[in-house]
């Protein structure tokens, strides 16, 4: 079975046909950038490049770098155009592919549920928290595989700011930071969170994860297991994927 998921982030829209058996995308992955100012109109219409590149009909699933509620609602905007708050998403979306049937879920779960299902969290039991680091910090939370969704544990305060400002990938590209540099950043920040939660299992998520040699040797003092993700950054697309076949069969 394939479904269609569209991975919306602060810098790039990204998706694919996914194979859900698979757990895996059925054809390479097409990406436009994220427009900036990242308006709803604007980003809805690089979803619909993404979904019409494949010439596709069926459901598609999106995520959405905030926190969405009720499978619609936008409650957040962290890394896109205030005006997103308050929008109904899956109207917005689906006007604009035509009436196709649209789910939309918060991107950091999307990952997360991707993750636990076909990639580092598989078969995992106790607290598994997933940290994408990308151009902010998104979060996803299991106990005993259940999601607790809408984390948004990257605003946690750290050193007096929230901690995607100090810590994610956006941040050591802006600062120019070393891979030791950066690694320390990150190590403070899975201290803190670590202090809160007592998670068995850290899995890192984002582009970075593709790059996992290069900095997680650096990060030291955390007793919780700390691995790259699987399905690195295509988890998100999966994830997205996974929700929409979830809604079809509701």
């Amino acid at each position: 079975m394939q479904i269609f998921g569209v991975d919306i982030g602060g810098s790039g829209i990204k998706g694919a046909p996914v194979d859900l058996e698979k757990g895996d995308l059925a054809q390479e992955r097409f990406k436009v950038l994220t427009p900036h100012p990242a308006t709803p109109d604007g980003v809805a219409e690089g979803v619909r490049e993404v979904v019409e590149h494949f010439g596709w009909t069926g459901p598609v699933g999106l995520t959405f770098p905030g926190v969405v509620t009720g499978g619609a609602t936008i409650r957040t905007a962290a890394n896109v155009d205030k005006s997103w708050i308050d929008t109904d998403a899956r109207v917005l979306f689906g006007g604009r592919l035509g009436g196709l049937p649209v789910t939309v879920v918060n991107d950091a779960d999307a990952a997360g549920v991707a993750e636990m299902r076909f990639g580092a969290g598989k078969d995992r039991r106790g607290t598994v928290i997933l940290l994408t680091f990308g151009t902010g910090i998104g979060s996803a939370l299991f106990v005993d595989g259940t999601l607790v969704p809408n984390t948004e544990l990257g605003h946690l305060e750290l050193d007096g700011h929230d901690a995607e400002k100090r810590a994610s990938s956006k941040a050591k590209e802006d600062k120019d930071l070393t891979w030791d540099h950066w690694a320390r950043r990150v190590q403070k920040y899975l201290a803190h969170v670590e202090m809160l939660f007592s998670p068995d299992l850290f899995v890192i998520g984002g582009g970075v994860s593709r790059k996992a040699d290069k900095f997680l040797h650096f990060i030291e003092g955390i007793k919780a297991e700390i691995v790259p993700a699987e399905l690195q950054n295509n988890a998100g697309i999966v994830g997205a994927a996974m929700h929409a076949a979830e809604g079809e069969r509701a």
